[in-house]
């Protein structure tokens, strides 16, 4: 888990499409609806679902390319779901933990399932877009092509 970069989000007005696939997985509905539905709004294609199990399901189908994870689950826990996901033959999509958990223990507990990125709850949804702007950025740097990320 790691703050990789020196993150400094553009305004979501001069953002160029995300157009990556996000699956949002919150036991709160409200949350995992939002912040699918904002990405949306960003060019994803972010699919919501309320529970671990599912979310491995719907993970197989749809082949996320990030994957936010409250980290408070009951049955499968985020951390739980993290490993699993990585378990996956191409390793998995990136991983953003979302959590109002911030003990140096949850942190450790986090890290150690293979969390690319914690946010903290309340979500700041420009940081989360910086952290995927980056990600498309990076992804498409290490596959030779030309990509879009925001201006600056």
């Amino acid at each position: 888990m790691s703050n990789r970069m020196n993150l400094s989000p553009a305004p979501l007005g001069v953002l160029k499409p995300l157009s990556l696939r996000v699956l949002c997985v919150d036991d709160h509905p409200d949350t995992a609806d939002t912040v699918a539905t904002l990405l949306s709004l960003t060019g994803a294609n972010a699919r919501p679902c309320y529970d671990g199990r599912t979310a491995l399901d719907l993970a197989r189908e749809f082949q996320p390319e990030v994957a936010v994870l409250d980290v408070n689950m009951p049955d499968v826990d985020g951390c739980d779901l993290a490993r699993r996901l990585h378990s996956f033959p191409d390793g998995g999509p990136l991983l953003v933990a979302l959590t109002a958990a911030e003990s140096v223990e949850a942190l450790e507990r986090m890290a150690a399932a293979g969390f690319d990125y914690h946010l903290a709850k309340p979500l700041d949804f420009a940081r989360l877009v910086a952290v995927l702007q980056d990600y498309k950025w990076q992804r498409g740097v290490k596959n030779g092509r030309p990509v879009e990320t925001h201006t600056r």
